[in-house]
């Protein structure tokens, strides 16, 4: 759930490193709370520094510290439930920063994202990140044991799930471990 003064990590090359959320852009749903798939209007908190050579530059960054930005929210820190009874949460709060005409500013994704954004239209998201945690086939888990931990480099998402477990499937690169266990 993101809300004002909530904050974020930037996953895209735009050049901003963290941003805060002043407001959540969408129906007078969930009394201002966003989720994952959500358009925010957030204050650029830190960006990467530019030097005055770079400055010139046709690829020079794109935002500065203190600008006014749309972004769109790809992961949460507060569970998400699945239609299919699942909960998945991640270890940080991340967004995308967007232009006016609700296109992605950055050219890349750096990090994990979550599949609902496919269900919420924000498909060219999921298309350029290098890995979506989606649904996948179910096995069986004992009923005591009902959470596991995905490790990853930048990430970790945690499934809840009350009877059935599902692995995972990345589209993308497989440097990612499944452990499971209660150890969690």
């Amino acid at each position: 759930m993101i809300g004002l003064k909530s904050t974020l990590n930037v996953i895209d090359n735009s050049g901003a490193l963290l941003i805060e959320c002043v407001n959540v852009l969408k129906q007078k749903v969930n009394n201002g709370w966003g989720s994952v798939g959500d358009e925010i209007v957030c204050i650029v908190k830190r960006a990467r520094p530019v030097s005055a050579a770079a400055q010139a530059s046709t690829t020079a960054v794109k935002v500065r510290r203190g600008d006014v930005r749309r972004a769109v929210i790809v992961r949460t820190k507060k569970s998400v439930r699945r239609p299919d009874g699942r909960f998945i949460r991640f270890d940080d709060n991340a967004a995308v920063l967007l232009n006016n005409k609700r296109e992605m500013l950055g050219t890349r994704i750096g990090g994990v994202v979550s599949a609902d954004l496919r269900m919420k239209g924000w498909g060219k998201i999921v298309s350029l990140a290098p890995k979506v945690c989606s649904s996948a086939t179910p096995f069986q888990q004992k009923p005591d044991r009902p959470l596991f931990r995905l490790f990853d480099a930048t990430t970790t998402v945690v499934y809840y799930i009350p009877i059935l477990i599902s692995t995972i499937e990345f589209h993308g690169s497989s440097t990612s471990y499944l452990m499971c266990g209660p150890d969690v």
